[in-house]
């Protein structure tokens, strides 16, 4: 039985002297520069490994930003003859703190501009990952829109639904989101005024030292009566900058993406048939351009992520 490799990495990028420039990497054992990235590890979801990889390879923490690509190719099998397929997933990340210092898999790092990077890349695949990263300016707002996680049916609750709590599963995929949502730097986590929502970022919340604050407008009770209110909201949110957790409901959350998309000329590749998808503990990562003095905050790119869990890539626009 064939069985896919797969591995995540990254574009880290920094802003020296007012200039954008990409990591490239060194790996003697292939004599090439590439891109960082490495297999998962048993357990890790697309985005673990990619932070983690970016870390071992090139000494800095990376923060997570819009998914990129995917790219696919044949290696060597490691049972016998042949050839198995490998995928590498790959985000856009900013470089934070650390310093590189050379290791078994790396002996160089070179901070470029993307076209002299471009040329200096040994493989076209990590060429086209590149280009992918150039088509959108660095330093966007990100808004992490969380559904919440599964609470159980409602019709076998018999208290006060704003009241209902998470499952035990729910409680799994909190966990989870808590894990895969800190790898973004939020530095701020909202939620509609349900308990399950609350509960489904209060683990985020603790990481940062921050609280939950109430958002009543991105409630399914808030939102409806005035959508325009609640989508003038979440474009308030983004405005403000910074990397806002945002929890809500799955009767808001199509309505408020689609809604952002269409206003921005954004595709929504996540949507089936038409219907933006919201599963309960998953995730959207909305990549905002900042607001100028002329117009508010743009909407440029929308990644679904069905699951924390480990999972397939996610879809993106």
């Amino acid at each position: 039985m064939t069985q896919e490799v797969r591995a995540a990495g990254a574009v880290l990028w920094r802003v020296a002297g007012g200039v954008t420039e990409v990591a490239l990497v060194h790996r003697p054992r292939y004599d090439d520069w590439s891109l960082p990235k490495g297999k998962l590890d048993p357990g890790e979801t697309i985005a673990e490994a990619a932070v983690r990889e970016v870390r071992e390879e090139t000494g800095f923490a990376a923060v997570l930003g819009r998914y990129l690509t995917r790219t696919a190719y044949p290696v060597p099998s490691k049972h016998g003859s042949g050839t198995v397929p490998k995928t590498v997933d790959y985000f856009a990340a900013e470089a934070a703190t650390g310093e590189f210092t050379p290791n078994d898999e790396v002996d160089e790092l070179r901070w470029l501009e993307p076209a002299a990077a471009e040329k200096a890349l040994t493989r076209p695949e990590d060429v086209r990952v590149l280009r992918s990263f150039c088509e959108l300016p660095v330093g966007l707002t990100t808004v992490l829109l969380v559904r919440h996680a599964k609470a159980g049916k409602r019709d076998e609750w018999t208290g006060d639904d704003d009241l209902r709590p998470l499952s035990e599963a729910g409680q799994r995929q909190a966990a989870a989101l808590r894990r895969v949502l800190t790898l973004f730097g939020p530095d701020r986590v909202l939620s509609a005024p349900r308990l399950r929502c609350v509960q489904t970022v209060h683990g985020v919340a603790e990481d940062i030292g921050a609280e939950v604050r109430h958002e009543p407008l991105l409630s399914e009770e808030g939102y409806w009566p005035d959508p325009v209110l609640g989508v003038a909201r979440l474009l308030a949110l983004a405005g403000d900058g910074g990397t806002p957790v945002v929890c809500s409901q799955g009767g808001v959350i199509p309505d408020l993406v689609s809604t952002l998309a269409d206003r921005d000329g954004v595709e929504i590749r996540a949507a089936r048939g038409g219907v933006v998808p919201s599963k309960k503990g998953s995730f959207w990562v909305l990549s905002f351009r900042p607001p100028t003095n002329s117009e508010g905050p743009l909407l440029v790119a929308a990644d679904y992520h069905p699951s924390a869990l480990p999972a397939p890539s996610p879809s993106h626009s």
